[in-house]
């Protein structure tokens, strides 16, 4: 049998009959030469070093090392193993650090979440969460429409869409209110900006084509795709713009209507076998705070 079958053989017994502490104690051996050493550099003691080398042997069915008054000579057996057996100790390592990071709230955290609280929301707050977890990288992903907690494009998502499918937790965290702005109380209702086609289905394209059909001479004026066209739009004059009461007070507009029945429930979801990591958790408790201590600006209730 070549070396590396009896290699692939020998190692796919893993879990079944041998410890992960031996393989340390042979690299140890095999790269120090004596057991003196090994045991110094591992910090046990020569006995229970010697023990471990023995248990791995017996496990595998071989000699390892050829026993001499000046050292521990590696066997062709036992050299034929030592590549394999660093690269599990490397791969030990790894998953130890990572584990470590993990410990540690140090890592990468995908957010997906609307432009609109990405902007004006959650950024203007991510300092302070910056310097308590300086180790912690956030990305902000505002493409919505394409991220699927279930795919993993996200570890969360802070939307104003309830999930449908995948395996999440959810957390019902308040509600975005909609108003209808104009630059000025006597803004022209007349003038409509509406959206884009592509975004027919948004509660505030419905309602504007509604409000449409129920005002004589009304026309749109403007179609957009965002919020941040809109509120441009509606500053500058163009018309009126169903928007959210905290973007539109923020830029100085004029309510006109409120209760439009087109208010949001705002979600946080977690892909659920994410959802005990201390990194994740740590994002959840900073955006679920945040909208909390926002939620009167959010559903508006100062209008």
């Amino acid at each position: 049998m070549k070396n590396t079958d009896k290699t692939d053989n020998l190692f796919s017994t893993i879990g079944k009959s041998w410890h992960w502490d031996d393989i340390p104690a042979f690299l140890a051996i095999a790269h120090l030469g004596t057991l003196t050493a090994a045991a110094a550099r591992l910090q046990i003691g020569v006995a229970t070093l010697s023990r471990r080398l023995e248990r791995l042997e017996s496990a595998l069915g071989l000699a390892l090392f050829i026993r001499q008054q000046s050292g521990y000579r590696l066997t062709e057996d036992g050299d034929a193993l030592l590549e394999q057996a660093e690269a599990m100790a490397r791969a030990a390592a790894a998953f130890s650090l990572e584990a470590q990071q993990q410990t540690q709230l140090e890592g990468h955290v995908r957010l997906a979440t609307a432009e609109n609280l990405a902007s004006h929301l959650i950024i203007p707050a991510l300092h302070d969460f910056q310097r308590q977890y300086p180790g912690l990288t956030v990305e902000i992903v505002t493409d919505i429409n394409t991220v699927n907690l279930h795919r993993r494009d996200a570890d969360l998502a802070l939307r104003m869409v309830r999930p449908e499918r995948g395996h999440v937790t959810l957390r019902r965290l308040g509600t975005l209110g909609y108003g209808l702005y104009g630059n000025s109380d006597n803004a022209n209702r007349q003038q409509i900006i509406g959206w884009s086609e592509h975004y027919d289905h948004l509660p505030a394209a419905q309602f504007m084509k509604q409000w449409l059909n129920q005002q004589s001479n009304a026309q749109f004026s403007l179609l957009t795709s965002s919020v941040a066209t809109q509120v441009a739009a509606a500053k500058a004059g163009l018309g009126v713009a169903v928007l959210p009461h905290f973007l539109a007070q923020a830029a100085g507009l004029h309510c006109l209507q409120t209760q439009l029945g087109i208010d949001q429930t705002i979600y946080l979801s977690i892909q659920a076998d994410l959802a005990h990591s201390p990194r994740i958790r740590v994002v959840a408790d900073f955006i679920s705070e945040l909208v909390l201590a926002q939620q009167s600006q959010l559903a508006g209730s100062r209008v």
